[in-house]
């Protein structure tokens, strides 16, 4: 669903369908760790009342990708050192056994779906949208754990991604190294082959350099228009 700027409030633009497009908004690095997401200006931006505002911006607190301040208000969330270590640390033990599990349940159309996922990140990349190729990546990471059929483990890294991405967003320092194409085409071969001890290797040393691609120093949030991040609209 595409989200405009109405003049009046339409009941079609709800709170999920925000709450959706904030969240590829800052999936995609357009909005950066640490802004401020005021009501009033969300409201405006998309023209329903505070109320469905403050209802999105209570999902994604509960998803963990926004921060509810006390007085303050709604920020997106500004991931500490020790928790980028935290997750990362987390999806190196979680996501190489769903690896493993995702070859080993793979059919031809799982392995044509993760191609597809490659294609449009390449494509992205090739288009200087560096943003949405991080969040393709991500969805080829959760591909990878639905084609595990480990529902409880998915939901988990799912959450983890969102947090990698906003810790991306803060600490990343080799920008050539965006989920390197060879790491996700080797681990495509190994799921189309069945071999999830391959699967199990090729995951794990993807994140641990994943991991080591995060530069670990405190960085100052990012003003920003909000306007012109969610619409491509400069006006104040």
């Amino acid at each position: 669903m595409t989200l405009t700027t109405p003049t009046t409030e339409k009941p079609s633009v709800s709170a999920a369908s925000i709450s959706s497009a904030l969240s590829l908004a800052i999936h995609e690095h357009r909005l950066a760790p640490g802004t401020k997401l005021g009501e009033d200006d969300l409201s405006d931006i998309y023209g329903v009342s505070r109320t469905i505002v403050r209802s999105a911006l209570q999902s994604l607190s509960h998803q963990q990708i926004v921060e509810i301040k006390r007085n303050r208000g709604a920020f997106v969330a500004q991931p500490s050192l020790t928790e980028a270590h935290e997750v990362f640390e987390a999806r190196e033990l979680l996501e190489p056994r769903t690896a493993r599990s995702a070859a080993l349940n793979a059919a031809p159309e799982d392995v044509a779906l993760l191609k597809d996922h490659i294609t449009q990140e390449h494509a992205a990349l090739d288009a200087g949208d560096r943003g949405r190729a991080l969040y393709l990546s991500g969805k080829f990471h959760l591909e990878i754990a639905r084609i595990a059929n480990q529902k409880t483990i998915a939901d988990m890294i799912d959450i983890l991604i969102a947090r990698s991405s906003l810790i991306i967003a803060l600490y990343w320092r080799r920008e050539s190294a965006l989920c390197e194409s060879q790491a996700h085409h080797a681990l495509i071969a190994a799921i189309a082959e069945n071999d999830g001890q391959r699967a199990e290797e090729l995951m794990q040393s993807h994140l641990v350099d994943l991991h080591s691609a995060l530069n670990l120093h405190e960085r100052p949030p990012i003003e920003q228009n909000l306007r012109a991040m969610l619409l491509g609209d400069t006006r104040r």
